[in-house]
């Protein structure tokens, strides 16, 4: 293979690497406020090509002056975005088969009180940390740290407990904090007749892989939020399936429940 070529096929590689970043980044910020400040900082930069082209001096100085400033823009301007990258190039998807809810009887437990809470619309949103660290947010409750239980959840959410405005974080199967502070979503598109409950779980499902899940305290419906999606008026038993299959458990519970011993 000649010189040519190889360079031919270095510069084709860089291309298409380079495209692909721009539409990854697009796709994480379409629909939000930080996407017209993307087509802004594309336009900038095809002004600046056609100002080397076509030697426009002033312009080429201009801009060649701000590429500095350019990059601090960038990071400031696109800092969530930014972040929700790397934390989704940082997670081990291998690992995540490993690093669950420790025991599949705790996911019964958390539907149970979800139901329970629903049943007497009472608010609640329940945190259910997986690959990504929840300790930021962790931080901003009361360290709890204590067995899952439904009896234990109900009293958390149940009105006038100080916690039972804030989010409730479980690791494996421990309650780590109750009272913590989400980040809401910055997406515009989110209908504006939901609570900051919703806009919370969704919030954080932007920028974590953890599953969020929302009882309302005005409908007594249930819902989650897992990957920037909100799941809403569901039912106990889809919230335990889908909860099951996002955990890796649905295999492993139709296993048991085919070795089970039928009742007499």
């Amino acid at each position: 293979m000649s010189d040519f070529s190889i360079e031919l096929a270095v510069d084709a590689l860089d291309i298409i690497i380079v495209t692909f970043l721009l539409y990854r980044l697009f796709t994480m910020i379409r629909g939000t406020r930080a996407a017209h400040m993307f087509f802004g900082l594309i336009v900038l930069f095809i002004l600046s090509v056609f100002a080397q082209w076509f030697n426009l001096i002033a312009i080429n100085w201009l801009i060649s002056s701000l590429r500095t400033v350019w990059v601090i823009a960038f990071v400031i301007i696109f800092q969530p975005e930014l972040r929700r990258a790397l934390a989704n190039m940082g997670q081990n998807r291998f690992l995540g088969r490993f690093v669950r809810v420790s025991e599949t009887g705790v996911i019964p437990v958390i539907v149970k009180a979800a139901g329970q809470l629903a049943e007497k619309k009472i608010g609640g949103l329940i945190v259910l940390e997986k690959d990504m660290g929840l300790k930021n947010y962790v931080e901003t409750g009361t360290s709890i740290d204590a067995k899952v239980t439904a009896e234990l959840i109900g009293t958390i959410f149940t009105p006038p407990s100080p916690l039972h405005d804030g989010a409730m974080i479980i690791q494996n199967d421990r309650v780590v904090a109750a009272g913590c502070i989400l980040p809401l979503t910055q997406d515009p598109r989110v209908a504006r007749h939901l609570g900051t409950r919703h806009r919370a779980a969704l919030g954080l499902s932007e920028e974590t892989d953890a599953i969020i899940i929302v009882i309302s305290e005005e409908t007594g419906t249930i819902g989650y939020a897992d990957r920037g999606k909100l799941h809403r008026k569901i039912d106990t038993n889809t919230l335990r399936s889908d909860l099951l299959n996002s955990f890796g458990m649905m295999a492993e519970d139709k296993v048991a429940a085919a070795t089970a011993p039928s009742p007499t």
